[in-house]
């Protein structure tokens, strides 16, 4: 049974408490925050913008994850007199203890959010969340804003190019907790791949605070800590109605076995007695959920004949199995394999329930063998992943950026050595432009794919969404993608066209330039690329400012 949504919600705000504390942040955040403080500017009111420069993945796309974590975070943004009493250690001695003061009584109730909707479809350089408050608030709070968005908005990303790659049939299991990079990433990897794209996790915590499905089979470990039938206890089972006395479900299920070698001519003397132990205490465990791996010695030797036996046995009770896992050697022949030993079992014993049993292929499952198991004949009902999703081996950072367009109303702009890495100044309207059909167009009527506000001065003004509901926003949003963009190999370069927010984008054709400062993906209105070309010129000026009078 899940928790109650209020104990949930509680539990997941305590866990992001103590995840994300206010001090979980680079110490330059202070210092900048002190010199700030010093010179009296950290009033001013300033615009960050957070955005990522390339798609990753090498992909035409990314999805946008992470919001509601941040808007938890920046409700409960403050420090404690322990935090104050360890930054006075860490930071100069000459700082003015006043700072010290002003830091304890510091919150974000002055603190603005506009931000895509989470589980939406982005682009490179898309502004995908903008921060305005207190010039001093707001730069305190880059780092830890960056930490929840990019491992989030990645992961989310890797998981929707695996359901790409599956298909909409296949069901796909996220079971990576163990190979991620620590308790925190194994966590987050099971909520943004459920968002990405995946039906089930193997965390357990992840289902409790987010209401993920969970699943799960039996380890190999499982298998082989059995030896002997003697191990089995208790070896009697009842009938699923209950109407008989329990039965010896271990001599019923040594006659199935027969049963199965006969029709399948196997030699009974390659079967492994301990594995067939494993299996029938799990059974009598858990009649109503066996799904055992049936590769810990030989799938067509002992692993299908055992696993067979065993779920004809409890067909006989009224039992339904589940079905079976394979985790090693070629998983599309093995599962071929297994289908056609199931229907002939359903056809030559009359037990249709052998139809409908379900198999689960997992064997360090990339991208990319994804895409070959799509292309080769197979019956996996349903592929587990963890090593290649929740570690991004493809990409291990989206990069996103943390960068000042605005101070006191005036648009500011970094202006680099590397072209890649300057900025468009100022505040900025975004949206997504589709036609009637729902596809991508450079000019047509607006949908409702635009920034909202989720923060104002402190309070959040939206609701928080269910894992469902925004893994269905994902789903939605991806299928107003066009598919030359959502291409999984040399996908189509997306354009994205900025304009300054006092223009918003209309249903009239607006002038936009190219913009070789930045990316070729970017292009500016003609105000704008004004605007950029006027601070470049200012920049140069004032680099003489030592040579005026």
């Amino acid at each position: 049974m899940a928790a109650p949504c209020s104990d949930t919600c509680e539990a997941k705000e305590r866990s992001l408490r103590e995840r994300v504390p206010p001090l979980l942040t680079d110490l330059y955040q202070f210092t900048m925050a002190y010199a700030y403080w010093r010179s009296g500017r950290h009033q001013e009111p300033a615009v960050f913008e957070l955005f990522f420069r390339d798609n990753p993945f090498g992909g035409g796309f990314s999805l946008f994850a992470g919001l509601e974590d941040c808007l938890l975070f920046l409700r409960s943004f403050h420090f404690t007199d322990e935090d104050v009493e360890f930054l006075r250690s860490v930071l100069p001695p000459n700082t003015d203890p006043a700072f010290f003061q002003f830091l304890r009584g510091l919150d974000c109730s002055g603190v603005t959010i506009r931000s895509v909707p989470e589980g939406t479809v982005v682009f490179a350089r898309v502004p995908l969340l903008e921060v305005a408050g207190p010039l001093a608030v707001v730069q305190l709070l880059e780092t830890s804003l960056l930490c929840l968005v990019n491992y989030a908005s990645l992961v989310c990303s890797n998981a929707a190019r695996f359901r790409l790659a599956a298909g909409p049939r296949r069901k796909l299991l996220e079971l990576g907790l163990r190979r991620a990079q620590g308790p925190d990433g194994g966590l987050t990897a099971s909520r943004y791949t459920h968002m990405g794209g995946f039906d089930l996790t193997s965390n357990v915590q992840a289902g409790f605070l987010f209401g993920i499905p969970v699943a799960g089979t039996m380890a190999h470990s499982y298998v082989t800590s059995f030896n002997s039938l003697e191990e089995v206890w208790p070896q009697t089972l009842a009938a699923v109605d209950g109407d008989r006395d329990p039965v010896d479900f271990v001599s019923l299920t040594k006659g199935w076995l027969t049963h199965v070698c006969e029709l399948l001519g196997a030699e009974s003397g390659k079967i492994r007695e301990g594995e067939l132990a494993a299996f029938l205490s799990y059974a009598i465990a858990y009649p109503q959920n066996f799904l055992p791996v049936i590769d810990s010695y030989s799938v067509g030797c002992s692993g299908l004949l055992n696993f067979c036996a065993v779920a004809l046995a409890l067909c006989e009770l009224g039992y339904r199995p589940v079905g079976v896992r394979l985790d090693s050697g070629d998983l599309c022949r093995q599962s071929l394999d297994v289908r056609g030993v199931f229907r002939l079992c359903s056809e030559h014993f009359s037990v249709p329930a052998f139809n409908s049993l379900i198999i689960v292929g997992t064997n360090n499952i990339s991208e990319q063998s994804m895409i070959e198991l799509n292309k080769k004949e197979n019956e996996i009902d349903v592929v587990g992943v963890g090593t290649h999703l929740v570690t991004c081996t493809k990409q291990p950072s989206l990069g996103c950026v943390y960068k000042l367009v605005e101070v006191r109303g005036r648009p500011r702009m970094k202006i680099s050595e590397d072209p890649q890495k300057s900025t468009v100044p100022g505040r900025k309207a975004v949206y997504r432009l589709l036609d009637a059909e729902g596809e991508d167009q450079s000019v047509a009527h607006l949908r409702s794919q635009k920034r909202r506000c989720y923060m104002l001065q402190g309070l959040v003004t939206h609701p928080q969404s269910s894992a469902a509901q925004t893994r269905e926003k994902v789903q939605s949003s991806l299928q107003t993608l066009h598919p030359r963009y959502k291409r999984l190999q040399e996908p189509e370069s997306y354009t994205v066209s900025v304009n300054e927010i006092q223009n918003n984008l209309s249903k009239t054709q607006t002038p936009f330039t190219s913009c070789g400062l930045l990316c070729q993906q970017v292009a500016l209105s003609e105000r704008l690329h004004h605007l950029v070309t006027e601070l470049q010129r200012g920049s140069s000026i004032d680099s003489n400012f030592l040579l005026a009078n």
